[in-house]
């Protein structure tokens, strides 16, 4: 990149929660290494900025600034998981446009462009206050894009048809159920919160960037979504980062060395995210299931949920079982997309946890014969991501082409 970008300072605002934060900086820093003339400030909260910085090998061109997280000090936060979500989001443009200050008072220069994860939305408020172009980042699995052009229809479709009616109007995405939906998505009235109206408000946000960027591979997503949402957009990106971060992979916890001493296929990971967790009876059950299933397993689990585990859990499944905070790894999709497009898992029964719905999926996957046709699938589907990986590839041109949009006045 020429000296024409030295001029450029790109503020970056993510979603300070769950696994939204990482696939951003990783976009970051590709971007900061494409483009080191350019100044980039990645403006989060304080807890935010002690996860993921400092970071001995950020470029030099990249800054971090901290904003308020919007809880109120000595407020005890309750154990809904959304209640810090919506304090952040509450502190709207106001916060954002305190981080900008900051960032232009340490550049000694103006803010030119804005990246932003798409759950900011007040993040494009900013860009029209400072008419810069505002560059909208997609971490959740592609598909889900499509959910908040159609709120309106899937809500009318959710009041009149059985929970496991499928939704045809959703182009190449007919596959999708009312119970599928994010429930977020389907609160009205009273039931509404920031989190959710600041979801349901995408479709008409995210028209207004001047790029979408999606963190997945389009050769995964069915033709017609992309078609969909190529039309509704004024531009869509598909750029993910190395398979293997651009931020180096550390195994602090020794899970991938204890990986590489088990057979191929032969363990099941299981992660129910970060930000919310399921309730303490479908904890214990997805701990009996995996005791009884006599499989090894990784367990990708905060140290301060271990409590709810049955006792003895943990030292009874010690010498075949790996319980960790973090692993590393892609982003999770959608369980209708891995199920009904891919083919490469299956669905938990009922969608609540219990002992034998869990110990029916191990062995379904692991033992019985139909388990070979979606483990099958799954080296299908990483042949295909690995080939659009490549420097040839879809995703390499999707990147240059974002880099042209972002430093193209």
């Amino acid at each position: 990149m020429s000296n024409s970008t030295e001029n450029t300072h790109i503020a970056v605002f993510p979603f300070p929660f769950g696994t939204h934060v990482l696939p951003l900086l990783n976009l970051v820093q590709k971007l900061a290494k494409a483009a080191p003339d350019c100044s980039f400030s990645f403006i989060c909260t304080q807890k935010c900025s002690a996860v993921h910085f400092p970071k001995p090998d950020l470029p030099i061109n990249i800054k971090t600034h901290n904003i308020s997280d919007g809880v109120p000090e000595g407020h005890p936060l309750a154990n809904h998981p959304i209640e810090k979500v919506n304090f952040f989001l509450k502190t709207g443009a106001d916060n954002l446009h305190k981080g900008i200050k900051l960032a232009e008072s340490e550049a000694k220069k103006r803010v030119t462009c804005i990246i932003a994860d798409a759950f900011v939305t007040s993040s494009l408020l900013v860009a029209q206050t400072l008419n810069v172009p505002w560059i909208a980042f997609w971490p959740p699995v592609s598909c889900s894009l499509s959910l908040y052009f159609y709120v309106d229809m899937i809500r009318q479709h959710r009041a009149n048809c059985d929970r496991n009616a499928t939704m045809d109007f959703l182009p190449g995405l007919h596959m999708m159920r009312v119970v599928d939906m994010p429930q977020d998505l389907l609160f009205v009235g009273e039931e509404e919160t920031t989190f959710s109206r600041e979801l349901v408000s995408l479709g008409r946000v995210l028209p207004q960037a001047k790029a979408v960027v999606v963190n997945f591979f389009e050769e995964l997503d069915p033709p017609l979504f992309v078609q969909d949402m190529r039309s509704k957009l004024k531009s869509l990106f598909y750029v993910v980062p190395p398979s293997f971060p651009i931020l180096p992979i550390t195994d602090s916890s020794g899970c991938l060395s204890w990986l590489d001493t088990k057979s191929s296929r032969s363990v099941p990971y299981v992660s129910c995210g970060t930000v919310v967790i399921p309730p303490p009876q479908e904890l214990e059950a997805m701990a009996e299931a995996l005791e009884e299933s006599g499989l090894p397993f990784l367990w990708s689990l905060e140290e301060h949920i271990l409590s709810l585990l049955p006792n003895g859990f943990v030292a009874r499944t010690r010498t075949r079982g790996k319980i960790v905070s973090w692993v590393p790894q892609n982003q999770g999709v959608a369980a209708r997309v891995i199920q009904d497009v891919w083919e490469i898992g299956v669905i938990i029964e009922g969608r609540v946890f219990t002992k034998n719905g869990l110990l029916k999926s191990l062995k379904l996957i692991l033992v019985e014969e139909e388990g070979k046709k979606i483990r099958d699938n799954a080296l299908k589907v990483k042949k295909t991501v690995e080939d659009a990986a490549n420097p040839e590839g879809k995703t390499a041109r999707d990147f240059n082409n974002l880099v042209k949009v972002i430093f193209t006045p």
